[in-house]
């Protein structure tokens, strides 16, 4: 009897050690970067953790800049962002031992959003561009009422500020006037606060608090993506080529069954 007591306590000694060791030893894979990306990483970092309950998945924001660094300064597996890598980055990174490997994951469009009182339906390329340069300073100026226009703009870390720059600024400079933001969200939150205010967000923020613009007379959904002025691809990019814990995730995000139906069920275009 006294050696079957020892006996049980052996086993679940044993067990314990065992349940503590699985945690100790759980895969971690840590994700940084663009607030574009952030809700499919997030969706998609909580499903897989359901099917793959061994594995444990860190995701945050902060920009596709800062996202993008930490890969150069190798503190995340994944740097989400919503826009290509720059040579530079690539440059820095392979200085320091890493090689970046860009996923294209989704695609978006970067919307133009106002406040729901605004009685602007349409702007223009041009036009917004003025806008955004300060040479456009009255929504009468552009069909809407005599107010002043209130410019909310990305801070320059965001890669969604920088498809933009690209896009509609065509190389130009927000005026030193616009109120810049840090996230998707807050850009959409500032415009439904503020009746004269414009904005910028992806797909995936749109709401009913604030109203959409058509952008040279196309709206952006995701059946009008390929063909909306301002659209681009959403990347993640790796620290050389997965393996591992990293290389299942990216099977995972792209795959049609998937984490492509995550991007579709986040409000963003599948890639596959």
């Amino acid at each position: 009897m006294k050696m079957k007591k020892v006996f049980l306590s052996l086993v679940f000694a044993i067990a314990c050690t065992s349940l503590c060791l699985g945690t100790a030893w759980a895969e971690k894979l840590v994700m940084k970067g663009s607030t574009t990306v952030l809700p499919i990483a997030q969706k998609a970092a909580e499903e897989f953790m359901n099917e793959y309950p061994d594995v444990q998945i860190s995701v945050s924001g902060g920009g596709s800049g800062n996202g993008i660094k930490a890969l150069v300064d190798g503190t995340t597996d994944i740097a989400n962002a919503s826009r290509f890598i720059k040579q530079e980055e690539v440059a820095r990174a392979v200085e320091n031992g890493h090689y970046p490997v860009p996923f294209g994951i989704a695609f978006d469009c970067i919307v133009p959003v106002v406040h729901n009182s605004n009685p602007v339906n349409n702007l223009s390329i041009d036009q917004l561009k003025k806008i955004y340069e300060g040479r456009i300073k009255n929504w009468e100026e552009v069909g809407g009422k005599d107010m002043r226009i209130v410019v909310v703009s990305r801070d320059t870390s965001s890669g969604t500020y920088e498809v933009w720059e690209e896009k509609v600024l065509e190389g130009g400079r927000v005026f030193p006037g616009a109120l810049l933001q840090a996230s998707n969200g807050a850009v959409a939150q500032a415009v439904s606060n503020n009746k004269y205010a414009i904005g910028y967000i992806g797909l995936s923020y749109l709401n009913k608090d604030v109203k959409d613009l058509e952008v040279n007379g196309v709206e952006a959904s995701k059946d009008t993506a390929a063909a909306y002025p301002i659209s681009r691809n959403l990347f993640m990019f790796t620290d050389g080529w997965p393996t591992g814990v990293t290389m299942q995730f990216m099977n995972y995000i792209m795959h049609p069954d998937k984490g492509q139906k995550i991007v579709e069920s986040v409000g963003y275009v599948p890639l596959y």
